[in-house]
């Protein structure tokens, strides 16, 4: 099997290769990112001579570059990650979304299709990685199934919506065998600290306020990242081609609650000289634009039809993952002073 892994130096797909090297013998996996803010060599770094292994820096936008990877490389499946995906950034600069997300999304088929048309016409699959966010905002009940109609309220859910009907089309138009998957919120080592769970623990470890939007009832529905690549995995040796699936963690929490739990973990383990408690940090801050109250995911299609099921407790999750950032501040701290 040949994989060529697009934003593999992101937290997911960085996770994700370091699992399908150890999980599908004999893969051989083709690394392509270009290497902006969020990507990072270092998670990586073990495999660097790795013989199965393969990193090339490139941008998914540029046509010319992708024909040629596929045309060298000569991939089996495509595992795309590769996205802007941060919600704060996507309104302050929804451009750099919708070129990535969209534009980036058909290179990737154009080329898919030249070489699945030309090569390999009964090898080649393609696996989509979305997000839960295209289905917009749940209320105080109900779960987003595959079936759920698409209403993304920010600029970045709209470019990932758009990015899972493109793949669609793609299918449907040009018979390209793909699978899109639709995950909740990732936590767990390598993630950029931007996001809430990394942000609220480097906030804590530099004694820096901790923002929180609204009253932090927002409530998300949280995956570690071992679970999440696991299914991935799941799918890409078990999914069935046009098919969607969706991939929770089971663990819906407001964001204060997640916010409350990792301050009492890190006061647990590592406490703070300066405060009783790092929950003094806390600072409610202006909610942003278009904020979706609730997200929440029902996975009985891939528990039911491949057998996956999540494993990570959700305490015990954060919990190693508090531990991994106390371990390796140096990994965090270049990337934000």
């Amino acid at each position: 099997m040949k994989i060529i892994v697009t934003g593999g130096c992101g937290f997911i797909g960085s996770n994700f290769i370091l699992k399908a090297i150890d999980s599908i013998n004999g893969a051989e996996i083709l690394n392509i990112d270009k290497l902006s803010y969020a990507g990072n060599l270092e998670n990586l770094s073990s495999l660097q001579d790795h013989q199965n292994y393969q990193f090339i820096r490139g941008d998914i936008c540029d046509p010319n570059f992708i024909i040629d990877v596929f045309d060298n490389f000569k991939p089996s499946k495509v595992v795309h990650f590769a996205a802007e995906s941060h919600v704060d950034k996507s309104i302050d600069g929804p451009i750099d979304f919708i070129n990535t997300n969209i534009f980036g999304t058909a290179n990737l088929l154009h080329g898919s299709f030249v070489h699945f048309k030309q090569k390999y016409p009964n090898e080649f699959q393609f696996i989509h990685v979305s997000t839960d966010e295209v289905y917009g905002s749940l209320g105080e009940k109900g779960l987003f199934t595959e079936n759920t109609p698409y209403d993304p309220k920010s600029p970045y859910s709209a470019s990932k919506a758009s990015s899972d009907h493109l793949v669609r089309a793609w299918s449907n138009t040009y018979n390209i065998k793909s699978i899109i998957t639709n995950c909740s919120n990732n936590y767990g080592p390598l993630q950029f600290p931007e996001k809430l769970i990394p942000l609220t623990i480097t906030k804590c470890l530099a004694h820096q306020k901790i923002p929180v939007y609204g009253d932090g009832s927002n409530i998300r529905d949280w995956l570690h990242v071992y679970d999440h690549c696991d299914a991935l995995l799941t799918v890409l040796n078990n999914g069935v081609n046009g098919e969607t699936y969706n991939i929770g963690g089971d663990n819906q929490r407001t964001n204060i609650e997640i916010v409350n739990l990792i301050c009492e973990i890190l006061d647990e383990i590592a406490p703070s000289e300066l405060f009783d408690s790092y929950k003094e940090l806390i600072q409610f801050t202006k909610d942003r634009p278009g904020h979706d109250f609730r997200y929440a995911i029902d996975s009985t299609k891939i528990k039911e039809e491949l057998g996956w099921t999540p494993k990570v407790e959700f305490e015990k999750g954060l919990k190693s993952t508090v531990k991994w950032y106390l371990k390796n501040k140096t990994w965090w701290k270049k990337l934000i002073f």
